[in-house]
């Protein structure tokens, strides 16, 4: 067989992505929930080193750092078996380096876990305080 008669293929075709806005509802989704409770946003999707924070919230005058872990189904444990010891101490060094930044001690500061199952048109939202 000649070189000209050898059909040359391409990668094999996959599903396009989904938009960023797509993929990641959830976070800004409990942020606006969080905020019609009284709390207050100090960031969002803070990136060190160390890790990735989802949320700094304020609730009155303690820091809250928000881990926000979205499921389909509760299948394979849902929204809360996701959240690890390795991805809790993640967040952990992430939010110390957070604190540092600003001169901020650990006094008030909690981690709270926002739990998220379904997808975008209907979704329920649960609230886990002190979670790790």
């Amino acid at each position: 067989m000649s070189l000209a008669a050898r059909t040359v293929r391409g990668p094999t075709p996959v599903a396009p992505a989904l938009p960023e806005r797509s993929r990641h509802w959830s976070e800004p989704r409990v942020r606006r929930w969080l905020e019609r409770r009284g709390w207050r946003t100090l960031g969002a999707n803070v990136t060190s080193r160390h890790g990735e924070l989802d949320l700094v919230m304020a609730d009155g005058a303690t820091i809250v750092f928000v881990e926000v872990r979205q499921r389909r189904s509760d299948a394979f444990g849902g929204a809360a078996a996701s959240l690890a010891a390795a991805k809790q101490a993640r967040v952990r060094r992430a939010a110390a380096v957070w604190l540092a930044e600003r001169a901020l001690d650990e006094s008030s500061v909690r981690f709270d876990a926002v739990l998220v199952r379904g997808g975008p048109e209907r979704a329920r939202v649960k609230l886990v305080r002190d979670a790790f």
